[in-house]
């Protein structure tokens, strides 16, 4: 006698149900394999409509700086670079932007801290003051400062009557309108890597009897502290090319607040190769800001 044929694979009508579901599991390949060659074809055409303007902001973007570099005064570029009120605007930048980026290290990582470990009424609100010098006019933050800070302002005048303190027009008052517009990218970096950061090793390490201070200090910071490097290199590099609130709180003495920016302004009216030339070298440290951060803020995940 013939062996049953299973009831599994017996259809209603005698036949082999292993056979309809056989077409049926060809089928969703066939048409799986349709959708992919179909997917494959419309992501392989190019949208024009969106090209052409994708290449028109790329040329609009890389075109100035293409004419810097062309119209450069590469044959007399080191003897410009040697001459002294050049080298005395690069020394100031130098000194007043790292000067300023220590301070926003100083008074940013423990805001950035307070934003992103504490909650307290008005935490919004709070955050976006931090960020208003991002897109604040920086001629409107120097006359900000000035008010404030002025020998008439609201503060200024108590700390020029108390401590002989005087910041308008001074090296100091450089590096102060440098902190105010470049203090934001530092703490919303800062602030970025806290709330990326895993908390369990900071509770790990209170449950095991660390004070708040040496939780920070020992685990928190080390955990932050690629954001921290990339927020002070962008703070540093925003100082170094800060204009606006430096020329309206500090003004443009030689030797005392004229930075590379201001050197650029006012070589413009009178050498224009030479403010070429400062151009190149803020743009060089623009590009080199931009390389050591490509992982971070330019490469796509």
């Amino acid at each position: 006698m013939s062996s049953p044929t299973p009831e599994s694979d017996a259809g209603p009508g005698g036949g082999l149900r292993h056979g309809s579901g056989d077409g049926r599991r060809h089928g969703r390949r066939d048409g799986a394999a349709r959708r992919s060659e179909s997917g494959r074809g419309v992501s392989g055409r190019l949208p024009w409509v969106l090209v052409v303007p994708a290449v028109l902001g790329l040329v609009f973007l890389v075109l100035p700086l293409a004419g810097l570099l062309v119209r450069a005064p590469w044959s007399t570029l080191l003897e410009r670079l040697a001459e002294p009120q050049v080298l005395e605007a690069l020394r100031l930048s130098l000194v007043t932007a790292t000067v300023a980026t220590v301070l926003c290290l100083v008074l940013g990582v423990p805001l950035a801290w307070l934003l992103a470990r504490v909650e307290f009424p008005g935490r919004r609100v709070v955050r976006a003051l931090v960020t208003v010098p991002l897109v604040l006019p920086p001629v409107v933050g120097g006359v900000a400062l000035l008010l404030v800070l002025g020998r008439r302002g609201l503060v200024g005048q108590w700390l020029e009557a108390g401590f002989g303190v005087t910041l308008p027009f001074t090296t100091a008052g450089v590096v102060v309108a440098e902190a105010f517009v470049a203090m934001p990218f530092l703490v919303i970096s800062v602030e970025g890597a806290l709330r990326a950061a895993d908390r369990r090793f900071e509770e790990a390490a209170a449950t095991l009897g660390a004070s708040r201070w040496t939780v920070f200090r020992r685990v928190t910071l080390p955990m932050v502290m690629p954001g921290v490097v990339a927020g002070a290199v962008l703070c540093w590099a925003r100082a170094l090319g800060e204009f606006g609130a430096t020329i309206t709180f500090a003004g443009n003495f030689p030797g005392t607040t004229r930075t590379m920016p201001l050197a650029v302004y006012l070589a413009l009216e009178t050498e224009p190769e030479a403010a070429i030339v400062l151009s190149l070298v803020l743009l060089a440290v623009s590009v080199v800001i931009l390389a050591s951060l490509r992982d971070r803020w330019v490469s796509a995940p």
